[in-house]
């Protein structure tokens, strides 16, 4: 009996085990793969202009993933994000004739402003971050829609520069990407406050006995979601050289979450993988871009989207059951 028992055990250990390494690394081997499918089947993948191309559409995406992630990793979610770009990107060409940096510092502070306002109803009233998020997410695109109202070409020097300018080569949006993953996994991995994110979402209750102040550290991660939101906000502003506040940031929410689940940070919380939240905003550019490069239609390229959402969900539930 006992035999036959340790017998069976072992494959479900080892089923155990692949699925655990599928959820946590997986997107890095995905990533891989369809790296080396482009290169066989799709002309001109490893040009500059085309990797530059898809770094450059990646960046806003992974700007509000990093974010995101903090979010997800107390256990929470922020459904606002799409709608606080649209907010800082009607609101910064109000402030553009003071100037170029204060005009961006503006937007992001309102950014900002509307992470504080949903850190306050989580922590403080007790809202399910979901609802609170939501509210802000149709609020504020009805505001940017107030304050922007129909789209405005932005012309200035300063923006054009932001937007399409490059050093060394590397665009300014990819080196704003890489500076902010990199700061933010410094403070996820390298200090207290990144432990007490994770404790969080790990154990609020246990997070609480230890002497954590859990309302301050969520109202803070969610500012942070907020001012990254906005700060992608105005590169895409930037880039194009226009601020639609019906379009911009639309779905983002969506495209984050994405990123972040793929990317191997549970949705249950206590966890935050800042690398794999890189993987997974890539990995998702990549599954797009393939698909528009061979004429797929985009009906089915969002269907072959959410396949991949739910296989990495269905493997983190796997991975919550052992």
């Amino acid at each position: 009996m006992t035999t036959a028992t340790a017998t069976t055990s072992a494959p479900v250990k080892r089923s155990t085990s692949v699925r655990t390494w599928i959820a946590s690394y997986g997107v890095y081997l995905a990533l891989a793969l369809l790296v080396i499918v482009n290169v066989i089947i799709t002309p001109h993948f490893l040009t500059v202009s085309n990797l530059r191309l898809q770094l450059i559409q990646t960046a806003p995406v992974l700007i509000v993933a990093l974010g995101m992630a903090m979010v997800i990793g107390t256990k929470g979610i922020d459904l606002s994000v799409g709608s606080v770009m649209a907010l800082s990107a009607a609101v910064m060409p109000l402030y553009i004739g003071y100037g170029t940096l204060p005009a961006i510092i503006i937007g992001i502070v309102a950014g900002g402003l509307s992470g504080l306002m949903i850190g306050l109803l989580v922590s403080h009233f007790g809202l399910q971050p979901i609802v609170a998020t939501l509210a802000v997410l149709i609020g504020g695109r009805g505001l940017a829609n107030v304050i922007g109202g129909e789209i405005k070409n932005l012309s200035d020097p300063g923006l054009a520069v932001l937007g399409t300018g490059s050093l060394l080569g590397v665009p300014y949006s990819v080196l704003s990407a890489i500076v902010f993953v990199i700061v933010v996994g410094f403070f996820m991995r390298r200090t207290s406050f990144g432990v007490m994110i994770e404790a969080i979402g790990g154990n609020k209750r246990a997070a609480e006995l230890a002497g954590i102040r859990i309302k301050s550290v969520l109202v803070t991660v969610y500012v942070l979601s907020g001012l990254l939101a906005a700060f992608a906000g105005i590169l895409v502003a930037a880039r194009s050289q226009a601020s639609d506040p019906r379009t911009l940031g639309l779905l983002m929410e969506l495209s984050a979450i994405a990123a972040v689940v793929i990317g191997g940070t549970s949705l249950n919380g206590g966890r935050v993988r800042v690398l794999g939240t890189v993987g997974g905003a890539l990995l998702m550019q990549l599954i797009v871009s393939t698909l528009v490069s061979h004429n797929v239609a985009d009906s089915i390229s969002q269907m072959v989207q959410a396949v991949v959402i739910v296989v990495a969900v269905a493997l983190q539930v796997g991975r919550r059951r052992t």
